[in-house]
């Protein structure tokens, strides 16, 4: 299971929001551009972008948040979090997470951190759990 068909499935019922964070292995930071985990993740078919160096400015993230929305595909609107990392820091978001949030704004899910814990299977049995609730 997918996070984009997990949105097919429940985006009718669910809002659904993907924060672009920091970047989480750029070019002049933790890259993966050489060796073993580069291979395995080329192997992997993983839609990581390779080549972002850690964006200076909001305009620079901007970008490589359009960059990962094309790329990843998941028809998901892209809000980018500020260059101050508020959102980031407000749900230990980096370098990957998936929520859960009721509309009064509890968190009902926190995965783990990605790429381990990134499940949306896990998310879908959240979400189904919240809606038998409601």
């Amino acid at each position: 299971m997918s996070l984009h068909d997990l949105y097919q499935r429940y985006n009718n019922q669910v809002q659904f929001i993907k924060v672009y964070i920091r970047e989480a292995h750029p070019v002049d930071g933790w890259w993966f551009g050489k060796g073993f985990m580069n291979t395995l993740l080329r192997l992997s078919k993983s839609k990581v972008s390779w080549n972002i160096y850690d964006p200076k400015t909001i305009e620079e993230r901007r970008s490589a948040a359009g960059d990962c929305e094309e790329s990843l595909q998941y028809g998901i609107k892209t809000y980018v979090d500020e260059m101050n990392d508020q959102v980031n820091k407000a749900y230990a978001a980096w370098p990957t997470r998936l929520y859960l949030i009721n509309k009064e704004g509890i968190v009902v899910y926190a995965g783990g951190l990605g790429p381990f814990g990134f499940k949306p299977a896990a998310l879908k049995q959240a979400i189904n759990s919240y809606l038998a609730q409601e």
